[in-house]
């Protein structure tokens, strides 16, 4: 009797679910609940409403539009801005500029940044505690000093340094006797416009990311490199089979919002190359849509070209996404190999004693 009391009160003391299929009933919207979800969630929502999907569908009615931006007359055309959008040869024109740029500049930013950050972190001795070089606090002041100076002033200093006649680079060319760079145009060149635009946008963004991988890389547990280098990993497989999956959403991220600036560029271009460099060979969109609404007062056409930008750098950073998620990546991996590098030592231990 006393054996099934207590068999009986054990199976009532469990929990019982209090709706059909054992789903948890619903807890009652108290007034901290409600306070929370408003505070943290209805106003962040709202905001999100308010000033950005709004502007954005307004946008997509303005496109539709023939508004000439200062005067309150207009007429609804529907899609005929995007027709004839797709039909400019130069707008065009800067959309295959603004897709070379999304695809290199991204890459080689990335590339060197990570190179800056590995070597500052883990360039240092090969034996004992894996650790960054000596000075590595100056390389990281000195990387970053870039992207302190505003975009706008880095566009217009190198555009001194590009010139033909007094410029710095052909300068330092001509003093190393490569006479055939005295009075070369790098800017004035449709081969070398692109290039060396693109090569300010990564001098001037490099730094900036080099210091976000530091500061990612010095995140990823140190056992996973002790580990590593017990099994005889050097530095260059520590990178690639330990840093960089345990970096990997720190370097999704950077990509989309390095596509975004490339996909963009107006300071850097509209600084060095205002009129869009030769045969429009610099051109971006919006320079080409600063252009078409103020010199031109076609500012339906010009919001037309904006939100065709926008929808390119949603598809921008939806592959970026798709890619990174194909692929396997996320610092979950990387938290994965050291909570198994944990068991495993742990498992180890009481194996040993």
């Amino acid at each position: 009797m006393k054996d099934k009391t207590t068999i009986s009160d054990t199976a009532s003391s469990r929990p019982v679910p209090a709706a059909r299929g054992g789903r948890p009933r619903r807890r009652k919207l108290t007034f901290d609940r409600v306070t929370f979800f408003l505070a943290f969630l209805g106003l962040p929502v709202a905001i999100f409403v308010i000033f950005v999907l709004y502007p954005f569908a307004q946008a997509i009615f303005w496109a539709m539009t023939n508004w000439r931006g200062f005067s309150p007359d207009y007429d609804f055309i529907g899609l005929d801005n995007f027709v004839k959008m797709f039909q400019d040869d130069v707008f065009l024109k800067a959309l295959r500029n603004v897709a070379l740029l999304a695809a290199f500049v991204p890459l080689v930013t990335l590339t060197l940044a990570l190179g800056v950050a590995v070597a500052i972190t883990l360039g240092g001795p090969s034996k004992g505690p894996v650790r960054g070089i000596k000075g590595a606090s100056f390389y990281r002041i000195v990387s970053f000093f870039p992207y302190v100076v505003p975009a706008i002033i880095v566009g217009l200093i190198w555009a001194q340094m590009y010139d033909p006649n007094a410029g710095l680079v052909n300068g330092i060319l001509s003093g190393l006797g490569l006479d055939g760079f005295k009075e070369f145009a790098w800017l004035g060149e449709q081969a070398t416009a692109m290039p060396a635009l693109m090569f300010v946008i990564v001098w001037g963004l490099v730094g900036f990311y080099a210091v976000l991988f530091i500061a990612a890389i010095k995140g990823v547990p140190a056992e996973l490199y002790e580990a590593a280098r017990i099994d005889g990993a050097g530095r260059f497989r520590m990178t690639i089979s330990v840093t960089l999956p345990a970096i990997r959403d720190s370097v999704q991220t950077a990509y989309i919002y390095l596509g975004i600036a490339a996909l963009d560029a107006f300071v850097y271009v509209q600084a060095m190359l205002p009129g869009g460099g030769p045969n429009n060979s610099t051109l971006t969109i919006s320079q080409r849509l600063f252009n078409v609404a103020f010199a031109k007062q076609q500012f339906g056409l010009a919001t037309a070209m904006g939100v065709v930008l926008a929808v390119v750098t949603l598809v921008f950073a939806a592959l970026v996404f798709a890619v990174n998620r194909l692929t396997g990546g996320g610092e979950s991996e990387g938290r994965k190999e050291a909570r198994g590098l944990k068991a495993r030592r742990a498992v180890a231990k009481g194996g040993a004693q």
